[in-house]
């Protein structure tokens, strides 16, 4: 079966889950929402009308970090502390839940409905996740469109690098690589890549030194910035003589943190982006 064959099942299942949703509990929708949380920001911006947005996190207009950074202007953007969201009073608070405690319970003390959400660590979270959030604001047509969305666009990475086999490491700043047990980690194995990584039994992901990068010898590195000069001790190691030699621009997969750092509609994007530059690359041995 295709990588779009092996996609299309996760289609079918949320808009299935649509269908067993009766009409009028689609409707109901909180008419104010306000989100503490980069995360959360990306979900309500995508699912949630405008008018019913009545307020972001500080980070949602970052477009280094926020996907959906262009459709905040316009928007009230809060610093997040408790007092405002008093002031503001909406009907529904979404919040990660990395947000201080303190906020978060004193939120919920004042009778005000709060929504929590973990950071995602698979594609199984990030769609309950999407599911979830479009339950709460009425928005279950469209989170279901966004489940098989990105449904679709594991197949298209599926396509382009299964039947290549290829070893990648997700290499960042001062040599962190995603472990086993990260979403990154799974977004290649899904796609038929293998994350390098493993190789050194990091699960939970950690740093690495420049001998190890080299003694792996992947067929790519994953970065999340394509840096021409260094800025600082934590971005030179990518432009270390070695690095650039073996891995010249053509084995640079990049891939912008603003679209990994959450589970959320950026994902389909994350996943497209790598397939185009997958289907150009070539495994080291043909070299």
């Amino acid at each position: 079966m295709s990588g779009r064959g092996r996609a299309l099942p996760h289609c079918f299942a949320a808009l299935a889950m649509l269908l067993a949703v009766p009409v009028a509990a689609q409707d109901r929708q909180p008419a104010r929402v306000v989100s503490l949380n980069l995360c959360t920001d990306q979900l309500l911006l995508d699912l949630a009308p405008r008018e019913r947005i009545a307020g972001l996190s500080p980070f949602a207009a970052d477009a280094a970090q926020s996907f959906l950074a262009e459709q905040v202007r316009g928007l009230p953007i809060l610093s997040g502390t408790a007092e405002e969201v008093m002031v503001i009073r909406p009907d529904l608070v979404v919040s990660g839940t990395f947000t201080k405690r303190a906020t978060r319970e004193f939120i919920r003390r004042q009778g005000i409905p709060i929504e929590e959400f973990p950071p995602v660590q698979s594609l199984a979270e990030t769609r309950a996740q999407i599911a979830r959030f479009g339950e709460i604001t009425g928005a279950r047509e469209k989170a279901a469109i966004r489940i098989a969305e990105i449904g679709l666009a594991i197949g298209e990475l599926q396509a382009a690098a299964s039947p290549r086999k290829l070893r990648v490491l997700p290499l960042a700043r001062r040599g962190w690589v995603s472990g086993a047990d990260s979403l990154m980690s799974e977004l290649l194995a899904e796609a038929g890549l293998v994350n390098a990584a493993g190789e050194l039994g990091l699960a939970a992901g950690g740093m690495i030194g420049l001998e190890q990068v080299i003694a792996l010898r992947p067929d790519a590195i994953l970065l999340s910035r394509e840096d021409d000069h260094p800025e600082d001790q934590g971005s030179a190691m990518l432009l270390h003589p070695a690095l650039q030699a073996m891995f010249p621009p053509e084995r640079r997969l990049v891939v912008p943190e603003r679209l990994t750092v959450c589970g959320g509609p950026m994902l389909g994007e994350a996943m497209r982006s790598l397939a185009r530059q997958v289907s150009r690359l070539k495994p080291r041995d043909a070299d």
